[in-house]
């Protein structure tokens, strides 16, 4: 059997839209946003959403109103008239939702931490349980559409959003419904962000992956969302071929330094599309731009596909984007394969400085003169803490079925 992924909506650093994206992507500017405001005492780079939010409609109960939800709620009206008509098509209760987070709406307390934190009177201010549930975002578009199908969320830190699909594809192997809007969401939080600067992993200019130079991460926020079913829908459909996950529990934040896991989980994406490394043309890297990382997944690209694939870190354009950062760059993997995203066939070329890592295997980052050859097949890679790995393929229609 085979899933469909249809074209997804997307908001980000990169704008609004996917076509946005495939344009940010193709043909780099700078995006990253200096923000003084975030870690006390430091001017650092991030991946704002920039502009206003859609307002919530008046039907959307308060419980739900967290500016991770809002997020989400401005990239769901992309996509909002094929609900509907899924709506239509199958009844409420055959319609899913599955959504990845890592804060979710935890940042509509602290006004209540604060001022327990200053001694103050609590008594007039409510705690949001609701809202800092993992649940939240697919408990918020069931609600935000009436659907009373399966809804949960997936909580594994960077790789949730991939999971999210992934757990969406398997809902529809075992026909526990006909449809899941399925993706991931995450927004800027101090919380979050000053966790990663006390690991001293934030990039203290612009990240930089696969570089000799490369510092660290910059933090970005991000909603992605796709409709996934059995058969295409009116419209773009491309198919995921495959995906694979594994866990190292080699560390509590860090990853296996030889990339065991992420090359398992490579592996075993792979062996579920029944596609060799050579059929994958284009991989859009984890490459977060910390030392860690881009050592165990060079060495994992290395160990699976050798140095000839082409391979692109997008994080320099979004920032990491956490819970969300799974289906966000599976949305980028979707219109960079799309040929009506990208009919040009164009690569999009690695943001960085052009120093390569003697101390790492060599692998093949992409520039400006890269494009598909070939088939359009290609990976994207999610790592997280504790070595939890993810990996999915999605190709044209006609890629690796039969």
């Amino acid at each position: 059997m085979t899933v469909y992924l249809n074209k997804p909506a997307v908001i980000s650093a990169l704008g609004r839209g996917l076509m946005a994206h495939i344009e940010g992507i193709l043909s780099p500017e700078p995006t990253l946003t200096p923000r003084s405001d975030l870690v006390h005492g430091k001017t650092l780079f991030f991946g704002e959403v920039c502009g206003s939010l859609r307002e919530f409609a008046e039907h959307i109960s308060s419980q739900h109103r967290s500016r991770n939800n809002q997020l989400l709620w401005d990239a769901l009206a992309q996509i909002e008239p094929q609900i509907e008509l899924l709506k239509q098509k199958f009844s409420a209760d055959r319609i899913a939702v599955i959504m990845g987070t890592s804060v979710s709406g935890a940042d509509e307390n602290l006004p209540l931490f604060q001022q327990l934190a200053n001694h103050q009177c609590i008594e007039n201010t409510k705690f949001l349980q609701q809202t800092q549930l993992h649940s939240d975002p697919a408990d918020f578009v069931k609600q935000a559409y009436d659907l009373q199908g399966v809804a949960y969320g997936v909580s594994t830190a960077c790789t949730s959003g991939a999971r999210a699909l992934m757990s969406a594809a398997r809902l529809l192997r075992l026909g526990l419904c006909d449809a899941v809007i399925c993706g991931g969401v995450d927004t800027l939080s101090p919380l979050t962000i000053n966790g990663f600067y006390a690991l001293e992993v934030l990039s203290g200019s612009h990240a930089n992956p696969f570089s000799r130079h490369r510092d660290g991460i910059n933090i970005g926020e991000a909603a992605a969302a796709f409709i996934a079913t059995r058969e295409p829908l009116e419209g773009e459909s491309l198919p995921l071929l495959g995906y694979g996950a594994s866990s190292d529990a080699y560390h509590m934040s860090s990853p296996h330094p030889d990339g065991v896991g992420a090359a398992a989980a490579f592996q075993a994406a792979l062996n579920f599309a029944k596609l060799s490394s050579k059929s994958i043309g284009w991989i859009n890297l984890h490459g977060t731009g910390t030392v860690h990382n881009d050592r165990m997944e060079s060495r994992a690209v290395a160990q699976i596909f050798g140095s000839q694939t082409p391979s692109t870190s997008t994080k320099p354009l979004t920032g990491h984007t956490l819970g969300a950062a799974g289906a966000l760059e599976a949305a980028l993997l979707w219109g960079v394969v799309s040929r009506e995203c990208n009919p040009s066939g164009k690569l999009p070329p690695q943001v960085w400085d052009g120093e390569r890592d003697e101390q790492l295997p060599e692998i093949y980052l992409t520039d400006t003169n890269s494009y598909w050859q070939n088939q359009r097949i290609g990976a994207s890679a999610s790592f997280a803490f504790g070595g939890n790995n993810a990996v999915l393929i999605i190709g044209e229609s006609n890629a690796g079925l039969g």
